[in-house]
């Protein structure tokens, strides 16, 4: 089996649009510096910050969090539903000239990523790509000289770059029409993705050049190619760009410094290499594509039954939450080999802990593993083996003896429901 290349996910990290005064933070710095204000929701809409049946699930951002867990997400980020635009500019460089046409850059990710984003949002979040230069856009100085690296800071460099983008685009793009922009740069700039990801997200804060009056606070970077040699990539390559515009809607990395071993292929946060995979429930909650109504918040003391379809389709209660305090709680949710999950191998319930306290790329989410003895159910290139079998069965039960809580799968019905028994103290 081909070694899993999620280690490689632990060199690229979100980085804020900060100012100069922030500018110490370390190339290994693991998220967006923007800190979460009482606000209105960006990312998902508004509605979603108000219900009482489960506010006591709906733990909130915590201060001083890089990209927090918490909702609802800050202002600052891209809307994560109805019609979301987003600009497309290929650059290449005098020492990297572009390899191909620009275009084929662009058919790498489209219309792959308006498809997945449609798919895992039930049709909430209309992606709408714009490429409206259809060459390289050349750049004035060779790639070396913008000093772009692993965990590069805004600061020098990617604030030239962004200028000199600007100022080659600006004349035939408006970019105030735009809410999100994804830079897909030359794959021959810079090393390989086997080597190191450069790929990156600036996300978040207003504090960024600014284009048409209208900052670049939300933009992503793409660089090289995500291809393992298995012959995959022209199916599962394009998903560096959702991984990256996740950041651009306010999501935290799940993979950790030791890689994709908290959460595995069950987010593409996590791990974006590999067959296709979703989001976990809460992320879909996060940016309003579930609904209030479409959650089972289990925050009373004692014994209560949840009935949960399978994540994938639409409609029906997809999510169950027990608070364990205001920065954490148990999520439930049913994953099958359906819609974006790919690479499910054992479908069945599963049980992950959320924290809103902890930094992007800390391990935010950590899920339960059904089968710890186990080694996995899949030989799927790129994707963690050990937390592929992680969902738990009829007749199994995730015991927190900690704090009180047992979560027992009942049953399974003949329409794909499982039945959920939470008991809390």
């Amino acid at each position: 089996m081909q070694k899993p290349r999620h280690r490689i996910r632990s060199h690229r990290r979100p980085i804020a649009l900060a100012s100069a005064t922030a500018l110490v933070i370390a190339a290994m710095a693991t998220a967006s510096s923007t800190l979460p204000i009482a606000s209105r929701a960006s990312a998902g809409p508004v509605a979603t910050a108000r219900s009482a049946g489960v506010a006591p699930c709906r733990i909130p951002a915590a201060m001083g969090v890089q990209m927090s867990e918490g909702m609802p997400t800050p202002e600052g980020y891209a809307r994560s539903t109805g019609r979301v635009r987003a600009l497309n500019l290929m650059i290449d460089f005098p020492d990297t000239p572009g390899a191909g046409k620009a275009m084929d850059r662009y058919a790498e990710f489209f219309p792959q990523t308006t498809d997945w984003f449609r798919t895992g949002s039930y049709g909430r979040l209309t992606y709408v790509p714009d490429v409206p230069l259809k060459s390289w856009l050349r750049m004035p100085l060779p790639f070396s000289e913008y000093g772009i690296e692993r965990g590069s800071p805004y600061e020098p460099g990617y604030r030239h770059l962004v200028q000199d983008i600007v100022t080659a685009a600006d004349p035939k793009v408006d970019f105030a029409a735009y809410d999100l922009v994804n830079i897909l740069v030359t794959p021959n700039a810079g090393p390989s993705a086997l080597d190191t990801v450069l790929s990156v997200t600036f996300s978040g804060n207003d504090d960024a050049p600014k284009a048409d009056s209208a900052p670049l606070a939300n933009t992503s970077f793409i660089y090289s190619r995500q291809d393992d040699g298995s012959g995959s990539f022209k199916q599962t390559g394009y998903r560096v760009l959702p991984h990256e515009n996740g950041h651009v809607f306010g999501l935290p990395d799940l993979y950790t410094m030791e890689g994709g071993g908290s959460v595995g292929h069950w987010d593409i946060m996590s791990e974006d290499w590999g067959a296709n995979n979703d989001l976990l429930g809460w992320h879909k909650w996060k940016l309003g594509w579930l609904d209030n109504k479409q959650i089972s918040c289990a925050a009373r003391s004692g014994t209560s039954d949840h009935v949960l379809g399978p994540l994938a389709t639409k409609g029906g209660t997809k999510l169950a939450f027990v608070p364990l305090s205001g920065e954490s709680g148990y999520a439930v949710e049913v994953r099958t080999q359906t819609g974006n999950d790919q690479a499910i191998c054992r479908p069945g319930v599963l049980i992950y802990k959320v924290s809103s306290d902890i930094d992007t790329g800390q391990g935010p989410v950590s899920v339960a593993d059904s089968t710890k003895a186990s080694t996995g159910c899949t030989r799927l290139p790129n994707v963690h083996a050990g937390l592929s079998d992680a969902p738990f069965q009829p007749g199994e039960t995730f015991t927190d003896r900690t704090n009180g809580i047992r979560i027992s799968v009942v049953d399974k019905d003949k329409k794909g429901n499982y039945r959920v028994r939470i008991t809390r103290p």
